[in-house]
């Protein structure tokens, strides 16, 4: 039996690498949204073991970069997919590649185009390009040594460009080259380490459109139009006031500064939120606000059964059970069922002005926010009821499945519904005084479904231009309803806003400001200064509830122990270190400047939300980040523990109002 099993690094059989050939299609890039019929043929006959080391084709069909020498990689099959999918290649088309690299890429494309020209500026890696590309009996592909930021401009012009490396900016020689009619799919960022993957299509002889596509980590585009061999920035840094603690030295100064706790049970919060103080905006429960408003990155809709419930509510509850989108596991816990029920306690002992508020921030629930709004004006405008289920009727077919609408309306294949919902959502909010009349509460949650199915038939029309253009529109939408919430509660209201490290903390101090995005905290750091006090979160290893693509089905995943260079491993040194386990670190003026120093130097960060793949975890899950700019404070659990979903047939028998209810 031992003598059988294949030694790391052995070649496996062909049919072996054929079968995960076809595996890797079904599950790591069909699965994943590529649809185009041509590329996906591409991608299950080209053998990607060949154009690896010989000690790392056994890892050839996981859907990760991996090393090729020269500090270069050959790209993540999806990637690869992804990006030759965006060309809108037809068949016979005149291709140019640059950064051949392994030559892999340019092997895929050479399944589809005409002809594909590729340029390397690595001689070393052109000519084993070229080989393989032999070898293999790629005919139509051309490899050139030279400066890919100059193109290949004895073959332009070209029906489509792709770019295999993230530059400054769009080579002004590369889109000259192109066609008119033609695309160039390219990573673009200030930051070598975090760049924006777009599509620029050449319209006319003078002018071009571009679209965001995706948030990609690339290695630099080097050459007369990227960066230089040295990098962007090759001057010292300034000389620091004194000299920054690093390693084990600034972990255990991080513990020094961090206040310990046992069990969120026993840790004491006084501290903590007497530095939070009288802040509008924060992330903990207080008992002394005049009126407490928890928002979350949770729908509206659900979140208004749980608030129909926690206090007390006399209006008849939302019909439909609270959570039961994707991903059902991230609110409909028993985390999550405790909190609310302890709330629900909490709220009987307050009269109804001062009673806390549940709600949801999250603009997703597009068909739930139809229904209420039609169920809303049935009541109070049944004339203006007939109105609104004419206009909501364009996004009728589409209302389970509103990111299909989106493509749609994108390719053209159907109208847009946007006049119809912004009209409509005009409608509701000029009748804001009539309605308010009859309910103010009842009003609020009209009129916030409105703007709901407003944003949200944008964000789904909009979330194929790329990453960019939709993660702000959603977080602008959280943040212009929790101004709603402050508003509509009053000026001695305070809020609670729950939601991921990627939404709370501030995004200047990350990678994401560099790709052009904004988020909640920093339009709350924004409106309300010093204000809004923003807590992370963060774990060295532990398990996870998540799933391995949108819309799959929930999973128990193990956390991967932090990786070197990351916040999260100089936290895990210093737990080890000194047994602290848990604890709250200020960032605050509290910390002390040394500490301070420390810490502003940039490393990475990992960030886990509904989705984990551990697989493909840094190039997925860690971005680089300067925490004490990002929070004011961040609470460490060495291990985490998963959430604990509840089945359906637990809640049995329990009243019609109770959010969960079945």
């Amino acid at each position: 039996m031992n003598a059988e099993r294949r030694q790391p690094g052995a070649a496996l059989p062909e049919r072996d690498y054929g079968k995960l050939r076809q595996s890797m299609v079904q599950d790591h890039i069909a699965a994943r949204g590529v649809r185009d019929r041509l590329v996906l043929k591409a991608m299950g006959t080209v053998p990607r073991e060949v154009f690896l080391p010989s000690h790392l084709r056994e890892f050839a069909y996981e859907d990760t970069p991996l090393p090729i020498g020269g500090g270069q990689t050959i790209s993540q099959p999806y990637i690869v997919a992804f990006m030759v999918e965006a060309l809108a290649l037809r068949g016979g088309d005149k291709v140019l590649e640059i950064g051949a690299g392994s030559g892999y890429a340019a092997a895929i494309l050479s399944r589809i185009a005409g002809e594909v020209y590729t340029v390397e500026r690595l001689g070393e890696l052109a000519a084993k390009a070229s080989e393989k590309l032999a070898d293999v009996g790629y005919d139509n592909v051309h490899v050139l040594h030279g400066d890919g930021t100059q193109g290949w401009p004895e073959y332009a012009p070209y029906d489509a460009i792709i770019v295999a490396a993230g530059g400054p900016e769009v080579p002004k020689t590369l889109k000259a080259q192109l066609k008119v009619g033609g695309r160039l799919v390219i990573p673009v960022g200030s930051d070598p380490r975090a760049q924006e993957l777009v599509r620029v299509t050449r319209v006319s002889e003078t002018d071009y459109k571009t679209e965001d596509i995706a948030d990609v980590r690339f290695v630099p585009l080097v050459g007369e139009e990227g960066w230089s061999p040295e990098g962007p920035d090759t001057a010292p840094p300034p000389p620091a006031a004194r000299p920054a603690r690093t390693g084990d030295a600034l972990a255990g100064d991080v513990i020094a500064a961090a206040q310990p706790f046992d069990s969120i049970e026993d840790a004491d919060l006084g501290p903590l939120l007497q530095r939070i103080g009288d802040a509008r905006v924060v992330l903990l429960l207080r008992e002394d606000f005049a009126r407490v408003v928890i928002g979350i990155e949770g729908d509206w809709p659900d979140a208004a059964r749980v608030d129909h419930y926690v206090r007390h509510a006399e209006f008849p509850p939302s019909e439909w059970t609270a959570f039961a989108r994707f991903p059902t596991w991230m609110w409909r816990n028993e985390e999550v069922r405790a909190f609310v029920d302890w709330l629900r306690a909490y709220n009987g002992e307050l009269p109804q002005p001062e009673r806390v508020a549940f709600h949801g921030l999250d603009l997703y629930s597009l068909y739930n926010s139809m229904r209420s709004v039609l169920a809303y004006l049935e009541d109070v405008d049944p004339d203006s009821a007939v109105v609104a289920r004419a206009r909501y009727g364009c996004l009728t077919p589409w209302q389970m499945d509103p990111a299909t609408y989106g493509r749609a309306a994108l390719t053209g294949t159907y109208r847009s519904c946007e006049e119809d919902v912004v009209h409509m959502l005009h409608s509701i909010l000029e009748k804001h005084r009539e309605y308010a009349l009859h309910d103010g509460e009842r009003f609020l949650d009209a009129a916030q479904n409105a703007r709901l199915v407003a944003n949200a038939e944008r964000y789904y029309r909009i979330m194929y231009y790329g990453s960019r253009a939709s993660w702000n529109l959603r977080d602008s939408h959280m943040f212009e309803t929790l101004k709603t919430l402050l508003q509509f509660y009053g000026p001695a209201s305070k809020a609670v806003v729950w939601a991921h490290n990627s939404h709370i903390g501030d995004a200047r101090a990350t990678e994401m400001s560099k790709r052009g995005e904004h988020n909640i905290g920093q339009l709350c750091r924004n409106a309300f200064g010093r204000g809004a006090v923003l807590v992370g979160f963060g774990t060295d290893h532990g398990t996870v509830a998540a799933a391995s693509d949108w819309d799959g089905p929930m999973e128990l995943k193990s956390v991967r122990p932090a990786i070197a260079g990351s916040y999260e491993r100089l936290c895990h040194t210093g737990s080890q270190a000194s047994g602290a386990t848990r604890f709250i670190l200020p960032l605050g003026p509290a910390l002390s400047e040394a500490v301070r120093s420390g810490l502003e130097k940039p490393r990475l960060e990992r960030a886990i939300g509904v989705i984990y793949r551990p697989e493909t975890e840094l190039a997925s899950h860690y971005f680089q980040a300067v925490l004490p700019r990002q929070f004011d404070e961040y609470i460490w659990f060495d291990e985490s523990r998963a959430v604990t979903p509840f089945e359906t047939k637990q809640l049995e028998g329990l009243p019609d109002t109770y959010p969960f209810g079945v």
